[in-house]
């Protein structure tokens, strides 16, 4: 049984228009994806901006309203629970943000940061609320003084990773990692993303992993999804989306991985001509008439791609 799944999610907003600002459309953030994840993976959902990814993620913890689909987590439908502040799902599934400056109250302590989830849902004395602080700075690799500090006082590595600590307080089952690393450098990337994996492994923590950066995706992931328009145009196991990729804008993504070895680059550019006129040319045979992506179908052992 999948520890999280999810079946035909909807995030659809409507454009308002006229005197009477009447419905006239709506915007397809995300329209009808499904997946799942299993304890302990990391699934990644990668797509380029505006693609949906960031969307799913916040509609699968509620902080977006979905227009139509069911989540269950460990096999029980929990879509009636989403937005609820204080019900089982909210302990079991924390997020990683994506700018963490913006993500930490900066007229909090990063004592009342970590330690707010634990207000919430714990009934902790004072002395056990700092002790559990004080394990999860551990944890996180940063020392109890940190505790007395404020947010503008710590490098972004230092920011991601008390928001890690703050995800980590109740003990979850699934992080929803909204490009955690994006803007950090690249030494500071490997850091936290190891730091990730080990902790991970350590407690046994599930991932949905959304990226647009497809050489961390690999590092990381598993399962992928590749998201386009609002909708998965493949999907499978890492090795068959980087080995065998066959939906034209999933060749593309990985065309745009730079390949550090100069002597590779003439190779790497016709490949990457090659894709760009593949693209314009069997567009259509990829996307319907009205510009969106076809329904998911099975080419292999959980391969999957978009195709009329």
């Amino acid at each position: 049984m999948p520890l999280l799944e999810v079946n035909n999610l909807k995030v659809h907003y409507p454009i308002r228009g006229g005197i009477l600002g009447r419905t006239q459309g709506y915007v397809k953030a995300v329209d009808g994806i499904g997946f799942s994840i299993e304890e302990g993976e990391t699934f990644g959902l990668v797509g380029e901006s505006g693609s949906g990814k960031s969307t799913t993620g916040k509609a699968i913890i509620g902080l977006v309203k979905s227009t139509e689909g069911q989540i269950f987590f460990n096999g029980e439908d929990i879509t009636k629970y989403i937005g609820k502040n204080r019900s089982p799902y909210r302990r079991g599934v924390q997020m990683i943000f994506q700018d963490a400056y913006s993500s930490l109250n900066p007229k909090k302590r990063v004592l009342d940061i970590i330690a707010e989830p634990l207000r919430n849902f714990e009934k902790l004395t004072a002395g056990e609320e700092r002790k559990r602080v004080n394990e999860l700075l551990d944890i996180v690799g940063l020392t109890s003084e940190t505790a007395v500090k404020y947010p503008h006082e710590f490098s972004g590595g230092q920011r991601q990773r008390i928001g890690i600590a703050r995800a980590m307080a109740l003990k979850p089952k699934l992080i929803i990692a909204d490009e955690p690393v994006s803007a950090l450098d690249l030494s500071v990337q490997a850091q936290i993303l190891n730091f990730m994996k080990d902790i991970q492994q350590q407690f046994k923590l599930a991932y949905l992993f959304v990226s647009h950066d497809l050489g961390v995706v690999r590092h990381m992931c598993t399962n992928i999804a590749i998201m386009h328009k609002g909708r998965f145009v493949e999907q499978g196991s890492r090795e068959q989306i980087y080995n065998n990729p066959e939906h034209i804008y999933t060749k593309r993504l990985i065309a745009a991985i730079p390949d550090m070895d100069p002597s590779n680059r003439r190779k790497t550019q016709r490949f990457r001509d090659k894709v760009a006129e593949d693209y314009v040319e069997k567009y259509s045979e990829y996307y319907n008439p009205e510009n969106s992506v076809y329904d998911l179908k099975k080419i292999g052992d959980s391969h999957y791609v978009a195709l009329p």
